[in-house]
C-alpha cells in the first residue's frame, strides 16, 4: 500500500553560490508531517479471489495475489509489484524496478477493520542513498465488495509518523534570476524564475519544471512528466522567515495536500 503515502510535492534544491542578495528562501527547509493535512479523496484496494486492484493508482493495476511478481506498465518508479497475503488481515507489497527492489511494505488491518496500519520502505527515488522510511495510520470511509478480504475498500489518509528526514528536506537558494533546488535522495534543478521550462535531475517521475516568484516570498513550481503537468508546489514564507506554508496538488490523483515547512 505503498500509494498511500504519495503525498509530498517534489521540492526542492540546492547549488553553492556567489555573494549574492540572501534570499528568504535559501537555505534547507523540513516539513513538519505532524502538521500535513491530507486530501480526504480515499484511495481505494481489492483484495478478493487471489487478485489485488490498486484502483485509485495511476494508472489502476490488478494483479495476482500470490507473492509472485506480476508486471505493471505506466509508473515511473516500479515496473512490477508482488502481494503476498499474510492473512485476511495483512499483507506485504514488494515494487520492483528492472529486477530489483526499490520498495517494501506492509499493510495490517486492525481487529474491528476500521483502520489500517502500514509501514514502509522506499528506495525507488533516493538515487542509490539511503531509503526513505516511515509509518502511518489510514481510516476505512468506504467496505470492499462482499467476500473480499478485510484489507478491501476506501481508505483516508490519517497520519504519516516516523518519516526519515531525506524525506522530508530540501534545500533552496535564489540567485540573480535562477532559482536552484536539491534534495537529499538526489532530485536537483535550476529553473529561471521567468517560467522557462528546466530540466529536472534524479527523478524519473518528473522531468521538468516550471518556476515562478508570484511574490517575494512566494513560490510556484509545475512539475510535468514527459511535457504533460502533473503537479504544482506552491510555498509562502510567512513573516518570521522561519516559517512556510506550502500545498501540492497532485493532478494525476486529483488530491491537493497542505503542510508546514520550517527553516532549519
Amino acid at each position: 500500500m505503498k500509494r498511500l503515502i504519495v503525498f509530498v510535492a517534489p521540492v526542492a534544491l540546492l547549488l553553492p553560490g556567489m555573494a549574492t542578495a540572501q534570499s528568504a528562501f535559501d537555505g534547507t527547509w523540513k516539513i513538519d508531517i505532524n502538521k500535513a493535512a491530507f486530501d480526504k479523496k480515499p484511495d481505494v484496494f481489492i483484495l478478493k479471489d487471489g487478485m489485488y486492484s490498486c484502483k485509485t493508482c495511476v494508472p489502476a493495476y490488478t494483479v495476482k495475489a500470490d507473492g509472485s511478481d506480476q508486471p505493471v506498465a505506466g509508473h515511473p518508479y516500479f515496473d512490477s509489484v508482488a502481494i503476498k497475503v499474510v492473512s485476511d488481515h495483512e499483507i506485504q507489497e514488494t515494487d520492483k524496478k528492472g529486477g530489483k527492489t526499490v520498495a517494501t511494505s506492509t499493510s495490517k488491518v486492525s481487529a474491528d477493520g476500521n483502520t489500517t496500519m502500514f509501514s514502509f520502505v522506499d528506495s525507488s527515488n533516493t538515487n542509490g542513498g539511503p531509503p526513505v522510511t516511515g509509518k502511518g495510520e489510514a481510516v476505512r470511509v468506504a467496505p470492499g465488495p462482499a467476500g473480499s478480504s478485510a484489507l478491501s475498500g476506501s481508505w483516508q489518509m490519517k497520519k504519516i509518523e516516523g518519516l526519515s528526514d531525506n524525506g522530508t528536506t530540501t534545500k533552496y537558494m535564489v540567485m540573480g534570476n535562477e532559482f536552484m533546488m536539491s534534495s537529499p535522495t538526489g532530485q536537483s534543478y535550476t529553473a529561471k524564475l521567468d517560467g522557462t521550462e528546466a530540466p529536472m535531475k534524479g527523478d524519473p517521475g518528473v522531468t521538468s519544471v516550471m518556476v515562478k516568484m508570484p511574490g517575494k516570498n512566494m513560490l510556484e513550481e509545475t512539475d510535468k512528466r514527459d511535457g504533460k503537468v502533473i503537479g504544482v508546489f506552491k510555498m509562502t514564507i510567512e513573516a518570521d522567515g522561519k516559517t512556510a506554508k506550502a500545498t501540492y496538488d497532485d493532478l494525476l490523483m486529483h488530491r491537493t495536500t497542505a503542510f508546514v515547512m520550517l527553516k532549519q
